[in-house]
């Protein structure tokens, strides 16, 4: 089965959310508005770095219209959030370490209102030496940003005897890769509206991951019991990651607190470029050597990662990183350090690939390289070292068995993209200064959050009162078709109809806790608890259907509309009759944790994703700019729940990774943003993406595997950026080791020289 959008078939429907986000009338979050509702406003520090002096607030308070002004004494609890490591201040006290520090809020009765009030708060800082680069927070004379230094996180792999490995190399290839500091520009900032309830309550309508996580941090700073909040997260305009950590709600909830009042909170684009999170910029150095036929023997790599000021998940990406380093292959001898460190730039957080984007554009170049001093075909080699379905995974811990690296391997060289290779210009005429190359990358990609980390999963299935079914989960949708797909298996292996089924995510009132709405998770979850629902859920049906109904239960069986006889597929009792009976309510629920696998190792992963990618790509040698014409992606993920979704998942991931590879960088000096907004910052558009996206999906798993499809909405993401740079090898002889490339890199005199030429002959 090959997916593009031409593809069609009977399993391509309109997503649940579909026709109000194509139509304008779904009201996302951040459009909500509640009577006698203030504004809030966050005063953000000018500076990367300083200490505070005074604050001093007295004549924003006074103003008229203005309901509160907060600071750091204004915090009932912990003064502090973060998921994994609560080191963000809420408000700081004493020090500011990046341009988006929060050193007050407000709540007025206007939004003009709520700036001018910000004016008005005197803030006396002391401006102290600013740390901008992470390989010079490592010095022993850099300013400490920290009392416990600038190193939030340190780790380490290794295997074997390094130096007698090398020793023994035939061929070794060192080089240093660096990545930028991406943004996830998503449609919906951050942003959200607090309402204090009667009952002294507090609801909070905010994007969010993991509503749970929220609820439990706003506990901790309010100092409220966790069933005094409520979240309700969906829908949301957009993450990829950045809205897995706290944004607004903090100053939210605490502003509807403090005044009684629903606040509204919103960020601008620039609010939300200087303190909203980033991908996390990489300097990572490889040495990497095989022996004369090309196994490789010996692998040492040094990563430095700039988490920001603060540490958010920064740690959890360095795990990441360090464990994707080493990748789908098989090495004698490895030694991976890496550091996650503090520095005085913006926020570095979650985002999707979560390390696995920066890891593999360098291993992937290491293995091109390779290629060219044995005189090796580049896919040949990767074959040649891929890891066996028996093998352990990257840090030797127990996997999953797999044959998915071969199948995405045979897959991608069986491609109609691939067959070009040899002649990837084609019949077509072109100008003499655009060149046109072909190139491929490969990649297994971890899901679930990793050993160590709590994981948890579950939901619930009820015939409501009104005989609907209702499918009762702790995620949020934000774009990534998660209603859709859920709506699909409920109806292919419950039989039910789209009008049988109620469904409920994203609302802490309602849901159990079926974790984070990330890490490539949420399918395989939903898809594992359905499985365990489907027989007790089933059962339950049946029997009070067959007591009412005077016949044997396995008689009988759920379809659309309602419970049928098995023999004559005739309809006996609709959902709604049934719901009517006198008696207890028919409900199941499941809870169970992400499967990890049975090691030691922080964050080491059980299952994997394996995916191929062929590209081709036209670089203009006058401009030096790269454009991709058509893509192939090989996704070994297990069976495929949603087409559409399947499709949509792994475009939007290769979009986000063109824009990595070639267009994308927040860049920074002394701790300041030179790009404030999407005027200067190239995101990709459908203009970019001219050519054909084909995926093919690879659905077989092992005889005996228990485990379902597999996540893949990070996979797309993480292949693309070694690929394009491997066909600008193809094409124009040029070795990328910088995201994003840089246009003067692939521009050549020869060019200009050509166009004059061409110029002067017309």
């Amino acid at each position: 089965m090959l997916l593009n959008r031409e593809t069609s078939g009977k399993r391509w429907r309109i997503r649940p959310d579909g026709l109000g986000k194509v139509t304008g009338s779904l009201a996302y979050l951040t459009d909500m508005s509640a009577s006698g509702m203030l504004y809030g406003r966050v005063l953000r520090s000018p500076h990367p770095h300083a200490l505070i002096l005074s604050i001093c607030t007295e004549k924003a308070k006074q103003l008229e219209g203005v309901h509160a002004v907060l600071t750091h004494l204004d915090v009932p609890g912990l003064n502090r959030y973060g998921i994994a490591h609560q080191d963000q201040p809420v408000f700081c006290e004493n020090k500011v370490r990046y341009v988006g520090d929060a050193v007050a809020a407000v709540a007025a009765e206007t939004a003009e209102l709520a700036e001018y009030a910000l004016s008005l708060i005197e803030v006396d800082y002391e401006l102290l030496p600013i740390v901008d680069d992470a390989e010079l927070a490592l010095s022993q004379d850099a300013p400490l940003l920290h009392p416990q230094g600038n190193v939030l996180h340190r780790s380490q792999f290794s295997r074997g005897q390094l130096d007698s490995g090398f020793a023994a190399c035939s061929h070794i290839v060192e080089d240093t890769y660096f990545t930028p500091r991406q943004m996830h520009t998503y449609m919906e900032t951050e942003g959200g509206l607090f309402v204090p309830e009667e009952d002294g309550r507090l609801t909070v309508y905010s994007p969010t991951q993991h509503g749970f996580m929220d609820r439990l941090q706003l506990s901790r700073i309010a100092a409220m019991k966790q069933e005094r909040i409520r979240i309700v997260s969906s829908p949301i305009g957009g993450s990829f990651g950045g809205k897995d950590e706290l944004n607004v709600q903090p100053y939210g909830a605490l502003l509807a607190l403090k005044t009684n009042c629903p606040v509204k909170l919103h960020h601008s684009r620039w609010e939300s470029v200087r303190a909203g999170l980033k991908r996390h910029p990489m300097k990572i150095a490889m040495k990497t050597g095989t022996d004369a036929s090309g196994r490789l023997l010996a692998h040492q790599v040094r990563i430095i990662a700039d988490t920001g000021a603060y540490a958010t998940l920064g740690a959890e990406v360095l795990n990441f990183t360090v464990e994707h380093v080493l990748g789908p292959y098989r090495y004698e001898h490895v030694e991976v350090d890496g550091y996650s460190v503090y520095t005085n730039n913006g926020m570095s957080g979650e985002f999707r690939g979560f390390g696995g984007n920066q890891a593999i554009f360098a291993l992937e170049g290491q293995l091109d390289r390779l290629a060219e001093k044995l005189g090796m075909d580049p896919w040949e080699l990767r074959r040649l070292n891929m890891r066996m379905p028996d093998d352990s995974g990257p840090f030797g811990q127990p996997v999953v068995v797999t044959e998915g690296a071969m199948q995405v391997w045979n897959a991608a060289e069986a491609s109609g993209l691939w067959r070009e290779r040899s002649m990837p210009d084609g019949d077509q005429e072109r100008e003499p200064w655009i060149k046109v190359g072909i190139g491929s990358a490969f990649t297994m990609h971890g899901g679930g959050l990793g050993v160590g980390i709590p994981d948890p999963a579950g939901g619930r299935l009820s015939l409501a009162a009104d005989g609907c079914i209702e499918a009762i989960f702790g995620y949020e949708e934000f774009g990534q078709g998660l209603l859709a797909t859920l709506e699909l298996m409920l109806i292919e292996q419950f039989g039910l109809a789209e009008s049988d089924i109620r469904m409920i995510i994203g609302d802490t009132d309602l849901v159990p806790d079926s974790g984070s709405t990330t890490a490539s998770r949420a399918t395989s979850m939903m898809w594992k608890t359905l499985q365990n629902l489907k027989a007790p859920f089933t059962s339950q049906l049946l029997e009070r259907a067959a007591v009412l109904l005077g016949k044997a239960a396995d008689m009988l069986v759920m379809g659309a509309g309602g419970i049928y006889e098995t023999a004559g597929r005739s309809l006996l009792l609709t959902y709604k009759e049934l719901a009517e009976v006198e008696g207890e309510p028919i409900s199941c629920s499941t809870a169970f944790q992400f499967p990890t696998s049975d090691t030691a190792r922080t964050g080491a992963h059980f299952l994997y994703t394996y995916a191929a990618v062929v590209v081709k790509v036209e670089i203009n040698q006058l401009t030096g700019r790269v454009k991709v014409l058509d893509q192939y992606h090989a996704v070994a993920a297990g069976p495929v729940m949603n087409p559409q979704g399947f499709l949509g998942q792994i475009e939007g991931g290769s979009s986000m990774a063109l824009g990595f590879t070639v267009t994308e960088d927040a860049v920074m000096q002394q701790g300041q943003y030179m790009t404030k907004n999407l005027d200067t910052y190239l995101v990709p558009t459908i203009a970019e993406h001219r050519g054909t996206v084909t995926v093919e999906p690879i659905e077989h798993l092992p005889q005996g595997d228990s485990y379902g499809p597999r996540g893949i909405g990070e996979v797309g993401s993480v292949t693309l950026a070694p690929a394009i740079a491997a066909a600008i090898y193809k094409a124009v002889g040029i070795r990328v080791t910088k995201l994003p490339i840089e246009p003067e890199l692939l521009q050549n005199d020869c060019a200009f020289a050509f166009a004059e030429e061409a110029v002067s002959e017309r």
